[in-house]
């Protein structure tokens, strides 16, 4: 028995020395050989005869990881176009479905209708070694491996008979490499900036126009942990679509409500800033700006100022707020008694939604909705009621300004047309 308890100790020593001896695996860089362990680890799947695969099986090909997840609307419609790639390719090429999520949220999804369409799709799932292996921000996200080695990472739409050629047949590629972009540090900076000790950032500007592959359209902030926030981020987004957030934020530091209505566009050619007017599908990319702007702490006051006086200096088109005289639909009290006074309950703003019932909300509500939607009227509304509780307003079915009038009469309220000086944004050329 002793000698048996002894050759387990030492058995238990080698395991423990193994262990040691093999450490975590790394993210690899372009160029990189995948280690034997990656090739040869069981992956699960779904949608497929077997439970597991392996990448070795395919190592003779060209390999494409496609990640992905069932929220990804990009992704989904990826995978006709994958398919029908692989199948030109035939046995030169294997796209492998990649995604963490587990295989109860997949079943779940392909049973929908919208999922119905992909059962058929093979995919690695509950993954948890690609993911860590080729780490990335947004997806669909694409790794390229040949030969035993990672030979590019690209986003989805890149992957095309062209470029699929080029790599089989020793082509230069014309691969844009997309090394994915971490939104939370400032676009951009070298990584090393951290490393060093000595200094810090205080300020930060970049604008850029034309795409970034390498981090998907949006928006972030930069805040601190009780929430002052000191930097805002902005990528793939239209010039007009940058002004619009900081419009916002401008009138929303003056009291008032920001829209589409307060917007004065003088631009010679408006579709250089705003892609949404653009004709040609194709052109929108080169029209796609990207701003992040950070400030010291002490000036979070003014970061939006500052972003505007920034824009309107380096990208060629000049952004001011001004007071203007403009015809306008204005919100005022008809009647004495309160025929709209709250009688409380749980807010709901659905007039945002469905402008038939407010209940327990302030007037802006209404004001704001009002703005937003052009259904009614094209003129900004202002508010002139002085009215500052909640209320309760039962508008019933309203399809134009005659029978939005005639609720709102109801209620003790009435749009009446009239000049006033208000807040505008306006944009002219440079």
């Amino acid at each position: 028995m002793k000698k048996k308890f002894c050759r387990d100790l030492l058995s238990l020593a080698a395991v423990g020395l193994l262990f040691l001896q093999v450490p975590a695996q790394q993210p690899l860089k372009i160029g990189a050989t995948v280690p034997e362990s990656v090739w040869k680890s069981p992956l699960q799947l779904i949608n497929a005869s077997q439970k597991t695969t392996t990448l070795s099986k395919d190592r003779d090909k060209l390999i494409l990881l496609d990640f992905w997840a069932t929220w990804c609307s990009g992704c989904l419609k990826n995978f006709p176009k994958m398919e029908a790639l692989e199948k030109q390719f035939g046995d030169r090429l294997k796209i492998v479905p990649v995604t963490k999520e587990s295989r109860a949220t997949l079943e779940k999804f392909f049973a929908t209708k919208n999922g119905q369409r992909f059962k058929h799709i093979a995919s690695v799932t509950e993954d948890e070694l690609l993911s860590k292996v080729f780490p990335y921000h947004a997806i669909p996200f694409i790794v390229w491996i040949q030969n035993g080695q990672v030979i590019n990472t690209t986003d989805a739409e890149q992957v095309t008979a062209k470029t699929i050629g080029e790599i089989l047949q020793q082509k230069t590629s014309s691969l844009q490499t997309v090394l994915q972009i971490n939104r939370k540090r400032p676009l951009m900076l070298a990584e090393q900036f951290e490393l060093e000790k000595s200094t810090h950032l205080r300020h930060y500007a970049l604008l850029s126009k034309g795409r970034i592959r390498a981090i998907p359209p949006g928006s972030g902030f930069h805040l601190t942990e009780d929430g002052v926030v000191y930097g805002r981020q902005m990528t793939n987004v239209s010039l007009m679509n940058v002004f619009r957030v900081i419009g916002y934020e401008l009138f929303r530091e003056q009291g008032d409500l920001f829209s589409e209505k307060r917007i004065t566009n003088l631009v010679k050619d408006p579709a250089q800033i705003d892609f949404t007017i653009a004709q040609e599908e194709d052109s929108v990319d080169a029209l796609l700006y990207n701003f992040e702007f950070i400030v010291p702490l002490q000036e979070a006051d003014s970061l939006y100022s500052q972003m505007l006086k920034s824009l309107s200096a380096h990208s060629g088109f000049v952004a001011t707020i001004e007071m203007l005289p403009k015809k306008c639909l204005i919100l005022k009290r008809i009647s004495n008694t309160d025929p709209m006074a709250t009688q409380g309950g749980i807010s709901t703003d659905s007039f945002f939604k469905n402008p038939s019932f407010l209940r327990n909300q302030s007037l802006e509500t209404l004001i704001a909705a009002l703005n937003v939607n052009s259904q009614f009227t094209v003129l900004p509304v202002v508010d002139e009621t002085g009215y500052k509780g909640k209320v309760d307003l039962n508008l019933g079915t309203i399809s134009d300004l005659a029978s939005l009038k005639k609720a709102l009469y109801r209620h003790g309220l009435d749009l009446v047309e009239g000049d006033r000086m208000i807040r505008m944004l306006v944009v002219t050329d440079r």
